[in-house]
């Protein structure tokens, strides 16, 4: 019977001992994985910030730091918290970033027909030619000086205020979640780091 359950326990042994390097080797690839989103995310926010226009990347600009709902930064004290509860804050994060980063795309590719339609119109199809007077109302307009005509009424303009302002909130939101990502992609490479041999921590 002691023969029978040695043999028993030895194979669960082995296997333990077999697993080791499986598992040293899905941590280094992951770790990878994470080094390459942290250098995809970092780009990703750059490009962002450049596709926004002023004042985004103008320097010395300080967005509001919008609340996301279902997502913070990373905590200043997580490097001092144990491997595994740093390891289930990272993945609770990068699960919910996913739907968030879906939702800026689609913001981003609402907001990109209403900036380049300005900029078509003069040369689109049906729409009439720039006339003298049309050159000329442009022209006082850019100056700054007053064109004839009704003027926009109050209502109106208010809502176009509050349209403007919901773009650029919309805008710094995308630039919240963008940063978040490199943030959590950035904190997770290095929690995965410390758990690879040799490398720094």
């Amino acid at each position: 019977m002691s023969r029978r359950e040695g043999s028993l326990e030895d194979p669960q042994t082995d296997s333990s001992i077999s697993s080791l390097p499986h598992l040293e080797a899905k941590i280094h690839q992951t770790h990878s994985l994470a080094r390459l989103l942290t250098k995809y995310a970092e780009q990703l926010l750059q490009e962002y910030v450049q596709h926004q226009g002023d004042p985004f990347g103008l320097p010395g600009f300080s967005p509001p730091r919008l609340p996301v709902a279902g997502l913070s930064a990373p905590a200043p004290g997580h490097a001092g918290l144990p491997a595994p509860e740093r390891l289930r804050l990272d993945a609770a994060a990068l699960a919910a970033l996913p739907p968030l980063l879906d939702v800026v795309r689609r913001r981003q590719a609402e907001l990109k027909p209403a900036r380049a339609a300005p900029a078509a119109a003069p040369g689109g199809r049906g729409a009439p030619g720039p006339g003298p007077g049309r050159r000329r109302g442009g022209r006082a307009a850019a100056l700054g000086a007053e064109t004839r005509g009704p003027r926009p009424e109050p209502a109106a303009a208010a809502a176009a205020a509050a349209a403007a302002a919901g773009v650029f909130l919309a805008k710094v939101l995308g630039l919240r979640v963008c940063g978040l990502y490199r943030d959590w992609v950035s904190r997770t490479e290095a929690d995965l780091g410390q758990l690879v041999p040799g490398c720094p921590a």
